[in-house]
């Protein structure tokens, strides 16, 4: 399993939060700078999969500083709920979200990805951006956001991924793991969060592969979707719809 800090004892889940609670100052500039701005097209391009679903309550899992909560506002849906296991980006976000006057639309709270605090069949849609690579436990973690869905809902992640073809991935490879971790060091002052980044890309079970675990759980109806030469993916999956009784099996029961 790869963490953050291997000198430590920690958990994987509890290793991801201290990363988080240190680096949550510099986040969002960070983010923005190694990316080329691109993650902000990412973004804009996975939500709008959502466009037109009737999508009324959304739940975004490691919200961080609410970027993917505050974007799934143009599929208009009347709540969303952020969670997140660091403290010190959910901070952030709040802060964030008041200044954009969106506090009666997107309420940020603590929350485990793998033990959600909400009842069955809670949300019609769950979005994450670049969190369930830091998932201690994969599948339990995709159960629960199952669990949680409505059924016919939908499950929208998006996430790093390992490019596959000449040139992309060779430059790929070279900046993330030479150019990513020296700027990140410079400007963040914990190194390890971003030698940790590319070290759990690589080790990340992408693109058919993960839907492979995805289907694995119950989604249903899932689809794989590179961006940017295969830099970044996009997953999408729904819930199966509730089955109706027959006749028949109401007559059984009764």
């Amino acid at each position: 399993m790869v963490v953050p800090y291997k000198n430590q004892n920690k958990g994987k889940k509890e290793q991801v939060a201290d990363m988080f609670n240190s680096i949550s100052p510099k986040y969002d500039f960070l983010n923005h700078l190694l990316s080329g701005g691109i993650d902000i097209i990412w973004r804009k391009k996975a939500i709008k999969l959502l466009k037109d679903k009737g999508i009324k309550s959304v739940l975004d899992i490691a919200t961080g500083t609410g970027d993917f909560a505050i974007e799934a506002l143009k599929i208009n849906p009347d709540k969303i709920v952020g969670v997140d296991i660091s403290a010190g980006m959910l901070a952030f976000g709040k802060e964030k979200i008041k200044k954009l006057g969106l506090e009666d639309k997107i309420f940020l709270q603590m929350g485990d990805s793998e033990k959600l605090p909400f009842s069955d069949n809670s949300f019609d849609a769950i979005i994450v951006s670049f969190g369930v690579r830091n998932y201690e436990n994969l599948e339990k973690g995709l159960t629960d956001m199952l669990r949680v869905l409505k059924p016919d809902g939908y499950c929208l992640i998006l996430e790093f991924s390992n490019p596959r073809s000449f040139p992309m991935k060779q430059l790929y490879s070279f900046y993330s793991n030479y150019c990513l971790p020296l700027l990140g060091k410079l400007i963040s002052k914990d190194p390890a969060a971003y030698t940790y980044l590319p070290e759990s890309v690589e080790a990340f079970p992408d693109g058919p592969n993960f839907i492979s675990i995805y289907e694995k759980v119950g989604f249903i109806k899932t689809n794989w979707i590179p961006m940017t030469g295969g830099i970044c993916s996009i997953y999408l999956g729904r819930k199966a719809p509730k089955v109706k009784a027959t006749k028949t099996q109401k007559l059984e029961t009764a």
